[in-house]
């Protein structure tokens, strides 16, 4: 008569899943919450990107309203096709400009005094922007 080979019992086989399960779950969480982040960059960069179109020096007599990327670059730009215009008219964002802070340099020292301008753009993702000018040497 054959001898049989022992096999695995089904106890064997269930407590091989369990341990196989608990180790796929952290990988599972570390895939998800990567996959949130992919997300959450690729939408901020779409949106830093349609915030440039905001970024010309007409923007500081904007401040408390709300406008169109088309109503922005209409003063520097003529834009001729159709399309674009429609897109840039879609693009909304609420604009804020505080006042300007101006850096002075301790009089011992000298040197320029610099200018910073801060943009504010409130929209989904709020963004805030810094134009930085030098008024002159002393």
């Amino acid at each position: 008569m054959k001898q049989l080979r022992p096999a695995f019992t089904i106890i064997e086989i269930l407590i091989s899943v369990i341990i196989l399960s608990l180790a796929i779950l952290p990988v599972l969480k570390v895939h998800t919450d990567n996959q949130e982040q992919i997300i959450y960059i690729s939408e901020r960069n779409k949106r830093a990107l349609q915030d440039s179109l905001y970024l010309d020096t007409a923007i500081f007599q904007q401040h408390k309203e709300t406008k169109s990327a088309y109503d922005i670059l209409t003063g520097s730009f003529k834009i001729n096709e159709l399309k674009s215009r429609e897109i840039l008219k879609k693009n909304h964002k609420d604009i804020y400009i505080p006042e300007e802070i101006r850096i002075t340099p301790l009089p011992e020292e000298g040197g320029p005094t610099a200018i910073v301008n801060e943009v504010m753009l409130k929209d989904k993702h709020s963004s805030n922007y810094y134009f930085f000018t030098l008024d002159g040497f002393e």
